[in-house]
């Protein structure tokens, strides 16, 4: 089974999925991403300020998902593309994410690598297609 999202949460989680926003703790000022109600770095502050990220950064790890390792939510993708990259992106602002990559070049996704994140159709559950964030070598 996959990690499903209720319909409710994914809505409350629009904000990060569609325009990568997250928040500058006041107390350490690094930036937490997904947001969250404590900041992860300094364990003290929960004053924060929304910002906006750039979506820029850097490939620090990945890995290519086959078919048989796919989530069940990406078992279409994965038998339509037979494997796809996921990078693990440090952001410019800071906060590492994990995300699909698009466009891969055809040797692949390399650490150091420059990406962009791009708006695109992730999956569909319960009649909902979830819209999110992937990433793309930029040019």
């Amino acid at each position: 089974m996959g990690a499903h999202i209720s319909v409710p949460m994914y809505q409350r989680a629009v904000p990060q999925r569609y325009r990568l926003v997250g928040l500058r703790c006041r107390n350490c000022g690094r930036v937490n991403f997904p947001p969250k109600g404590v900041c992860r770095y300094c364990g003290v502050g929960a004053d924060f300020e929304e910002c906006r990220l750039s979506g820029r950064g850097t490939v620090h790890s990945w890995t290519l998902i086959a078919g048989a390792g796919a989530p069940p939510e990406f078992a279409a993708e994965a038998a339509c593309k037979g494997s796809y990259p996921v990078v693990l992106v440090e952001l410019d602002e800071g906060p590492r994410i994990i995300a699909q990559m698009v466009d891969p070049p055809e040797e692949g996704p390399r650490i150091g690598m420059r990406v962009e994140a791009v708006f695109r159709r992730i999956y569909e559950e319960e009649g909902v297609i979830r819209y999110g964030f992937k990433f793309r070598p930029m040019t």
